[in-house]
């Protein structure tokens, strides 16, 4: 099954994850939340599908480039 991984595109630190692995998601739905610069940065899925990895927690920190999530789509 086809894997897509979900990348920052920003340096911060994850404010919020508002999915776990198992989730279902629709195309745009929040992922999670970066926090960089005092501005608070939605990550969204880019296609419906079901959540297989989140590789962050609240208050880690991040790089750009840095994969954060992996999504089955579906």
């Amino acid at each position: 099954m086809a894997r897509i991984e979900i990348k920052s595109e920003i340096t911060g630190t994850v404010w919020k994850v508002t999915s776990s692995p198992g989730d279902k998601v629709s195309e745009g739905d929040t992922l999670l939340i970066i926090e960089s610069m005092k501005m608070e940065i939605s990550v969204y899925a880019p296609c419906a599908g079901i959540i297989g990895e989140i590789h962050v927690a609240p208050g880690s920190p991040v790089c750009a480039g840095q994969r954060v999530a992996v999504i089955k789509p579906i």
